[in-house]
C-alpha cells in the first residue's frame, strides 16, 4: 500500500496495483514478522465481536488495531468491548476506508454472507492477509475469483471452516480415509436446528437510523427493507444470506466432503424442501434435503429447522436463542445423539460426530471402537501461517472452504430452478434415488408431526443439476436456467472484480 495515496484506493477500489506489494519476500519489512501482527475485524455482530475478537485478544504477539462496521452502534459496542480489554482502536464505517490504513497486516470478515468475497478480495488486492467467515461466497462464481485473487497477490487466506482446525476431526478423517472402517457408503451432514418465524411485515421498514444501509447492502440490490430485523435475519433472505444450508450447513457438508477425500464439485445436485410450518417474510427453505452425487459415495445433507413435533418447546419471538437456533428439542438422526453434525456410513460401521471436535467411531453391532477428541486452533493457525508464509500449513485453505461452500449454492440453485409437488407425486417422482427417497420419507414424518400436510402445502423438488466439476458450471438439459445462477448482478461500486 506504501506505492497507492489513500485517494486513489477509494477512488478505484480495484487495488489492483498494491497486490504484489507483500509478497513472502517483502513480508520481513513490516510490523508483522518481527513484532506484533496487526489486525482488523470487518463485521461486529455475534460473530465478529463474539467469537473473532476474543480468539485474536488471547493470542500472543497479536493486536488488534481497528474495527469496521456500516452500523455505529456496533461500532461503538465493540470499541467499548475493546477499550475494556486495554485495546486501543481505530474504527470505520467503509471497509475501503479500513483497507487504506497502512497499519495493518491481516483482516477477518465477519460480514453478512453477500460482502465475504468482495470484503477479502478487495483486503488482498490491498496487501492484507484474511480469515474469512463461511461460506466464503454468495455464489459460486465470486467464490472461485476468492481463489484467484489469494494466488495472484500471494495473500494467506483462511475459510472460517474451524472444524477442520480439531485435532479430532483431523484424525477421524485420516483414520476413515486409511480403511480402518472399509469403504464409505454414504456421508452424511445434519441441521435439525430450531428457527422460528421471522415473522410478516405488511410493507417496507424502517433501517436502523445507526446503519449506513448503502453500505450495508454494498453488492446487494439496496431495495427497501422487508423484515423486522435487518441484522441475523438477512440469512433468510436470499439476496444476502444462504439459507442454512450456507449458515450451518456449509460445516456439515465441509465435513461430510473431507471424509469422502473429495476434491471437486459432485457429479450432480438435487435438492427438495422449502420454507414450511410458517409463512413469513424469510425466503429460503427451513426444511431441507439436497444430495450431491459423487463417484465415491453420496453426500447427503438435511436442514430441518421446526422442532421434534408440534408438542416442543419454541422460543419466544426475538428471542436470541430463537434467532440463532436450538439443539434442544430437535429430532436426532435414526438412532445417533446427532441433530447437528455429521455420520459417516461405512462398510464395516461408522463415524458419528455431534461437536465441532470430536468424534466416536463404531463398528457395525454398535461397539465403540475408538474415540477422537482436540481443540479450535483455527484463529491461532492463520496467525501463525501470517508469519510464516507457509500457506500449506492452512488448516482451511480457501481453494476447500470455496468447494464446500458451492455445494451449498448447488444445492439452493437446485431448488429455486424447482416446483412445489404434491407427497404423492414427489414420491414417485424420487423414488429412483434411494439417498433422496429414503431421507424424504424421514423428513415427510418430521412434517406431519409438527401438522404440516405435504400435499396442502407441498414441498419443492429442485431440478437434478448435472455439474461440470472441473469446469465449475452446468451442463444438460437445465444448464441455460442454472448457469446465471451461478453469479449475480453487482451493484456499482461494489462490483466482485472477475481475477485474471
Amino acid at each position: 500500500m506504501n506505492h497507492l495515496t489513500r485517494r486513489t484506493f477509494l477512488k478505484t477500489s480495484a487495488f489492483a496495483a498494491a497486490g504484489a506489494a507483500l509478497t513472502a519476500r517483502s513480508w520481513s519489512q513490516v510490523a508483522g514478522a518481527n513484532g506484533d501482527v496487526r489486525v482488523a475485524v470487518i463485521g461486529l455482530g455475534g460473530r465478529g465481536l463474539g467469537s473473532h475478537t476474543p480468539s485474536l485478544l488471547r493470542l500472543p504477539g497479536v493486536r488488534i488495531v481497528a474495527l469496521c462496521d456500516p452500523d455505529t452502534d456496533a461500532l461503538e459496542r465493540a470499541k467499548k468491548a475493546m477499550r475494556e480489554k486495554g485495546a486501543a482502536v481505530k474504527k470505520f464505517t467503509d471497509v475501503r476506508e479500513l483497507l487504506a490504513f497502512p497499519d495493518l497486516d491481516a483482516v477477518t470478515i465477519a460480514t453478512p454472507n453477500h460482502w465475504h468475497s468482495l470484503g477479502a478480495i478487495w483486503a488482498c488486492q490491498a496487501g492484507k492477509d484474511v480469515y474469512v467467515e463461511k461460506p466464503v461466497s454468495h455464489n459460486v462464481w465470486e467464490g472461485r475469483q476468492l481463489v484467484a485473487a489469494a494466488a495472484k497477490y500471494q495473500r494467506v487466506v483462511q475459510a472460517g471452516t474451524q472444524i477442520r482446525s480439531g485435532e479430532g476431526l483431523r484424525e477421524a478423517v485420516a483414520w476413515v480415509r486409511a480403511g480402518n472402517l472399509g469403504r464409505v457408503i454414504a456421508s452424511r451432514g445434519f441441521c435439525y436446528k430450531r428457527r422460528e418465524s421471522i415473522g410478516k411485515t405488511s410493507g417496507p421498514q424502517p433501517v436502523p437510523p445507526a446503519v449506513n444501509y448503502d453500505q450495508w447492502c454494498g453488492p446487494a440490490p439496496m431495495e427497501p427493507l422487508r423484515r423486522k430485523r435487518l441484522h441475523y435475519d438477512w440469512h433468510w433472505y436470499d439476496v444476502t444470506g444462504n439459507g442454512d444450508v450456507g449458515n450451518q450447513g456449509i460445516h456439515q457438508m465441509d465435513v461430510a466432503r473431507w471424509f469422502l477425500g473429495e476434491t471437486g464439485l459432485p457429479r450432480s445436485t438435487l435438492s427438495v424442501g422449502g420454507r414450511l410450518g410458517y409463512e413469513d417474510d424469510g425466503n429460503t427453505p427451513n426444511t431441507q434435503i439436497v444430495v450431491h452425487d459423487y463417484a465415491s459415495a453420496p453426500l447427503i445433507f438435511e436442514v430441518r429447522g421446526l422442532p421434534a413435533g408440534a408438542a416442543a418447546p419454541v422460543p419466544a419471538s426475538g428471542a436470541a436463542e430463537g434467532r440463532r437456533g436450538a439443539r434442544s428439542g430437535m429430532d436426532k438422526y435414526r438412532d445417533t445423539t446427532v441433530s447437528i453434525g455429521n455420520v459417516i456410513e461405512c462398510e464395516g460401521g461408522r463415524v458419528v460426530t455431534d461437536s465441532y471436535f470430536t468424534a466416536t467411531a463404531f463398528d457395525k453391532a454398535g461397539k465403540v471402537v475408538r474415540e477422537f477428541k482436540g481443540n479450535d486452533t483455527h484463529m491461532a493457525n492463520f496467525i501463525d501461517v501470517v508469519r510464516s508464509r507457509k500457506v500449506a500449513d492452512l488448516r482451511g485453505p480457501i481453494l476447500e472452504g470455496h468447494l464446500s461452500s458451492a455445494l451449498c449454492h448447488l444445492g439452493i440453485i437446485s431448488h429455486k430452478l424447482g416446483q412445489a409437488v404434491p407427497a404423492g407425486q414427489l414420491r414417485e417422482k424420487i423414488k429412483g434415488n434411494g439417498p433422496l427417497a429414503e431421507a424424504f420419507g424421514r423428513m415427510a414424518g418430521h412434517l406431519a408431526a409438527n401438522g404440516v400436510d405435504l400435499d396442502k402445502t407441498p414441498a419443492t423438488l429442485g431440478v437434478p443439476l448435472e455439474v461440470d466439476a472441473k469446469a465449475e458450471r452446468f451442463r444438460g438439459e437445465f444448464a441455460k436456467i442454472a448457469n446465471p445462477l451461478l453469479t449475480r448482478q453487482y451493484r456499482a461500486p461494489f462490483v466482485v472484480p472477475k481475477i485474471a
